[in-house]
């Protein structure tokens, strides 16, 4: 027992050496390139459903817009627990303080799972009047209670792999997270197609693939996170800690607003959307689809980011958390820019890619050439929310989620239509991303002050 005490100890002071003592953009780079992939991987878990769901009609397409917001309620339950035990464990980890780090991650975890249960229960129980609340016509209804009833069924697994993700990474093992999410990713790729057609089981069977993917993908994670983790997941340390749950739900907060915020905008774009029929809803599932995997990339970047705050920040070392935050705001603009720019260009036939109907294409051309102009300011906007919620500014980091998806999005979209109809639908992001700039940039400026004075 001693013995393994003393290697996991070993482990944990490289690892402390790593991030507090390495040149930091080579580590930002090493950390982001897997968090960036994991990303794009749960991107291509929806882009996925979306391509081969898309052959199947209209109606079909905007059934996958309705699950998007349950699925971002299943994330933000996922990303609550990492992201506010991986916080606050980075920062333990940079103290050195290894035993409280460790109960951390393992009430983390539990939390996790046991509430993507309770979703699991109460979302299967209540689902056709949930689907449409969220905004389904009497066409699209019947289509997303299909897709979404396996998923539900996985959904503890849903919200744990999403938590284990983020609790590896902010113990600067994001490649053992990649690895996890890109299995799942790759077999949903093969049983997508053979259970949609081969089988003919048609959009529930995209939905069963997806569910079996996220389980698999749970069950690789759990087993890295036991064995392999910078500290190990132990059931011994699982029992409740009133103290840490605090700290845990403080920590996790600005990722459950901005992840809850974000199923409550997509709700609201579906609601907008609905007047105008099954084209304008479709066509703004698939636009989310398409900016969730440009935005993903800069998230990877700020994921890479996080761990290297959290140590350092802990540590006391000030000066290596602004250099760190500098690069990655500059890195994710330049990212942003070039992205926007190929979407621009490529927008008529990234939609056909996955609906070919021109009422859909219309629609969502339109939506993608106008969050094309404002999409560079997202790099300020998700750094300064990351920054701030690894420091432990749960205040500051909680304003700054809501105001993108929730603040500023939910109002816009539902107020623009009845001025400017549906075009209104499709510029909505774009105001928002440009209020939310203006409301971050004077809160960074404040904290970095604070951070040159300390």
């Amino acid at each position: 027992m001693a013995q393994i005490h003393a290697i996991k100890r070993a482990s944990a002071d490289a690892k402390y050496r790593q991030m507090t003592g390495q040149p930091i953009r080579p580590l930002i780079l090493r950390l982001c390139i897997p968090a960036v992939i994991s990303n794009l991987v749960t991107t291509a878990y929806n882009l996925t459903d979306t391509f081969f769901i898309g052959r199947l009609g209209t109606a079909q397409s905007g059934a996958i817009g309705i699950a998007f917001s349950i699925m971002t309620v299943l994330q933000a339950i996922g990303f609550f627990f990492g992201n506010g035990a991986g916080n606050s464990m980075s920062r333990e980890l940079g103290k050195q303080n290894n035993e409280r780090a460790s109960k951390l991650l393992a009430i983390g975890f539990t939390g996790a799972v046991s509430c993507g249960l309770v979703v699991a229960v109460l979302g299967l129980l209540t689902l056709r009047p949930l689907v449409v609340a969220l905004g389904s016509t009497s066409t699209i209804a019947p289509y997303a209670v299909q897709y979404l009833t396996p998923i539900l069924v996985a959904a503890p697994c849903v919200c744990g792999s999403f938590a284990l993700n983020g609790l590896l990474r902010y113990q600067g093992q994001s490649a053992f997270g990649m690895t996890g999410l890109v299995s799942g990713a790759l077999l949903n790729f093969l049983l997508a197609p053979l259970f949609i057609f081969v089988l003919d089981l048609g959009i529930f069977g995209a939905g069963l693939a997806t569910g079996i993917c996220q389980t698999m993908s749970f069950l690789i994670l759990t087993t890295l996170s036991r064995k392999l983790g910078v500290i190990r997941l132990s059931s011994r340390d699982c029992r409740p800690d009133v103290l840490l749950m605090r700290e845990i739900a403080g920590g996790g907060l600005p990722s459950l607003i901005r992840q809850g915020a974000g199923s409550i905008a997509t709700t609201c774009v579906n609601i907008a959307a609905n007047p105008f029929g099954d084209a304008a809803i479709a066509g703004m599932a698939i636009v989310m689809r398409i900016m969730l995997g440009a935005n993903s990339v800069i998230v990877g970047l700020g994921q890479g980011f996080q761990p290297v705050c959290g140590y350092n920040y802990g540590a006391g070392k000030y000066d290596r958390v602004k250099e760190a935050y500098w690069f990655c705001v500059r890195l994710s603009t330049v990212v942003l820019v070039v992205l926007g720019a190929l979407i621009w260009a490529f927008a008529p036939q990234l939609v056909e890619i996955f609906r070919s109907d021109p009422a859909v294409v219309e629609v969502g051309v339109a939506a993608l050439h106008f969050q094309c102009v404002t999409v560079a300011l997202n790099g300020v906007n998700m750094m300064g929310n990351m920054s701030t919620q690894t420091m432990g500014k749960t205040g500051v980091a909680s304003f700054l989620a809501v105001c993108r998806m929730g603040l500023f999005l939910a109002p816009a979209v539902l107020i623009l239509p009845h001025f400017l109809g549906v075009l209104g639908v499709e510029m909505a992001q774009s105001v928002s991303d440009v209020l939310s700039f203006a409301v971050t940039v004077p809160f960074q400026r404040r904290i970095l002050r604070e951070l040159s004075r300390d």
